[in-house]
C-alpha cells in the first residue's frame, strides 16, 4: 500500500520540482539582481524607468526615492524599485 501511494504522488512531486527549477528559481535570481542594481544607484547614473522615461539620477534619498532629471531643469521624484535598467553607470569617486 505504501509503495502504491508514493507512486501516485511521484508525478506531482516531479512536476513541482520541474516548476521550481524552470520558473521559481530563475525568477528569484532575477529579483535579487534587480534589488542589487537598485541599491547600487548613484548620482550621475543614467536610468530607464518602468514607464519608459530616460533620465539622470541627481539625488539618491534614503526613503526609497531618487530624484531624476529628465531634461534640463525638469526633475521628478521616482520610487527606486521602478527603475528598470541602468544605461550608463558612473564611476565611484575616489
Amino acid at each position: 500500500m505504501d509503495g502504491g501511494a508514493f507512486a501516485q504522488f511521484l508525478p506531482l512531486i516531479l512536476i513541482f520540482l520541474i516548476m521550481y527549477f524552470l520558473l521559481i528559481r530563475p525568477q528569484q535570481k532575477k529579483v535579487k539582481e534587480h534589488q542589487a542594481m537598485v541599491e547600487a544607484l548613484r548620482r550621475g547614473d543614467q536610468i530607464v524607468t518602468q514607464g519608459g522615461l530616460i533620465g539622470k539620477v541627481t539625488k539618491v534619498k534614503d526613503d526609497g526615492e531618487i530624484e531624476v532629471e529628465l531634461a534640463e531643469g525638469v526633475k521628478v521624484r521616482v520610487v527606486r524599485s521602478t527603475v528598470a535598467q541602468v544605461i550608463n553607470k558612473t564611476e565611484p569617486a575616489t
